[in-house]
């Protein structure tokens, strides 16, 4: 067997993600973990740099065991990569209050899982408050169809107190034993290949984006590539803000110095030569083009691109299906994005790019940092909890977005008898009203064997030497004409009439 047929993987650390209502403790838990976990002396003063962030942990023998955390909205993390299978978080924490038990954005973040397929933990958070009732949250998770362990099931539940930290070093224990029995392992030999979790645009340091490693090894002197945009990995900063070298699976970095922005969710992959990397980009292109090119609709129809956010799966489905059956000739509705979840930064940030983006959500609201967004971007954003009402809003938009067809409608038609005098882009003709009639101001098409070779305008009407407002059918008169084309005797000129139908 040669070295390059050996299997080269290793145990990588997990990468977890707290879900859960947003009073329940999410970030309480979050900052508890982060200060007492952080090693390198800074614990309990770090500063948190990106929105992903590693700790160790001493599991049960005293080993240390490394955890990723990810500090983003719980459904994103669960969204399939644009361009592979890949999920960002291996286990998700559910977390749910003790005192509230189980509230509609706990239903929220279980779809989400349950969407996913990840394996989870439910955490039962706040059991130091003085209402706290573990068994009516037992109850009431069995009523949402989560059977934990000790009431029928098998998923493992951990009570604690993010506040004074009671219970999470047995939640981190049960963290590490949940990801030994899914068996994550990496390759530290391979190129560095995961997922982009964010991207900004620092004014001093150009474009910025937060990766998360999910195999392989990141290291400096190559080329990522992501999407349709590349940067050399020149910069590479840990999620202290510290420069690095290198980074290896499970572990979240900051890469500076991208071409254009790359999109969160998006997929990366590292290459060891420029020329690698522009070939992938080039392949990413021809990827992305083949992708989008399956809808081709006529010119004139008017696309609405919709994102489409809901509590559940088979409700974003539903949902989907009654937009699709507002479509008609000249109007139809694109799907560009769908999920399950609260309606997320990166749902406004692809709104953000596109002025006629409209975004729909069914029993969901939008995030903290999604309704700051709509605020300065002026995003249209609705929000319903009956499938018809938006359909009803749809059709409002459908009218208001109806392409208008301009047609053209001959109300009158001249035969030119004489030409009388010609004075730049003026003529004076001589003419007869064959058809309808012939108004001051009117639009005229040159007619000249059938052909139309122009247009003029009429600027002057004359009958019987007096100035007339219009001459119809059956008389004759003098037109003064402006045109850059010279009308000659026996051109037919048809006055026309812009219609919107």
């Amino acid at each position: 067997m040669t070295k390059s047929e050996k299997n080269t993987n290793t145990v990588r650390p997990p990468v977890v993600v707290i879900v859960g209502h947003i009073d329940h403790g999410k970030s309480t838990l979050l900052d508890y973990i982060r200060k007492t976990n952080i090693v390198d002396g800074e614990a309990g003063g770090i500063t948190q740099h990106l929105s992903a962030y590693e700790v160790v942990h001493k599991d049960e023998n005293g080993d240390d065991r490394a955890i990723t955390f990810i500090d983003t909205p719980g459904h994103e993390a669960f969204s399939d990569m644009r361009n592979r299978g890949a999920k960002v978080a291996d286990i998700a924490i559910l977390i749910v209050s003790a005192e509230d038990s189980v509230k509609t954005q706990t239903i929220e973040a279980l779809s989400s899982i349950k969407a996913s397929g990840v394996p989870f933990i439910v955490a039962v958070n706040k059991i130091d408050k003085p209402g706290a009732n573990l068994e009516k949250v037992k109850i009431d998770l069995a009523e949402a169809e989560v059977y934990v362990e000790g009431y029928g099931g098998t998923v493992p539940i951990v009570p604690i107190s993010a506040k004074t930290g009671d219970g999470v070093p047995e939640l981190l224990d049960m963290i590490v034993l949940v990801a030994d029995l899914s068996e994550l392992v990496g390759d530290p030999n391979i190129n560095a290949e995961g997922i982009v979790i964010e991207s900004n645009r620092d004014p001093k340091r150009g474009i910025t984006a937060t990766l998360l490693i999910k195999n392989g090894v990141l290291k400096k002197g190559k080329f990522i590539v992501s999407g349709k945009t590349i940067v050399p990995t020149r910069m590479i900063e840990d999620f202290k803000g510290k420069a690095i070298e290198k980074a290896s699976y499970s572990s979240p970095v900051r890469v500076i110095g991208f071409d254009t922005m790359p999109v969160a969710g998006d997929f990366f992959s590292l290459y060891d030569s420029k020329k690698e990397a522009e070939e992938a980009v080039r392949k990413n292109i021809e990827s992305l083009d083949a992708n989008t090119s399956f809808e081709i609709y006529e010119e004139g129809v008017a696309i609405i691109p919709i994102i489409v956010k809901t509590d559940v799966l088979g409700t974003k489905d539903a949902v989907i299906k009654e937009i699709k059956k507002l479509d008609e000739d000249l109007v139809k509705f694109k799907i560009i994005e769908s999920g399950v979840g609260m309606i997320s930064e990166n749902d406004m940030k692809m709104a953000v790019s596109d002025s006629n983006v409209i975004v729909i959500g069914f029993n969901v609201k939008l995030d903290t940092r999604a309704e700051d967004i709509k605020q300065k971007n002026n995003i249209k954003v609705e929000t319903f909890d009956i499938i018809y009402k938006i359909s009803e809003f749809l059709e409002t938009i459908k009218n208001e977005r109806r392409p208008v067809n301009e047609v053209e409608e001959v109300i009158g038609t001249l035969k030119v008898i004489k030409i009388f005098s010609k004075t730049k882009d003026k003529q004076v003709l001589g003419c007869k009203v064959t058809l309808g009639s012939i108004k001051d101001g009117a639009t005229l098409k040159i007619i000249r064997r059938e052909f139309e070779i122009g247009k003029a305008r009429v600027v002057g009407i004359e009958q019987s030497k007096v100035q007339a407002k219009e001459v119809i059918e059956g008389l004759e008169c003098g037109v003064l004409v402006e045109s850059k084309l010279e009308i000659a005797p026996g051109d037919t000129l048809s006055a026309i009439l812009i219609v919107k139908k």
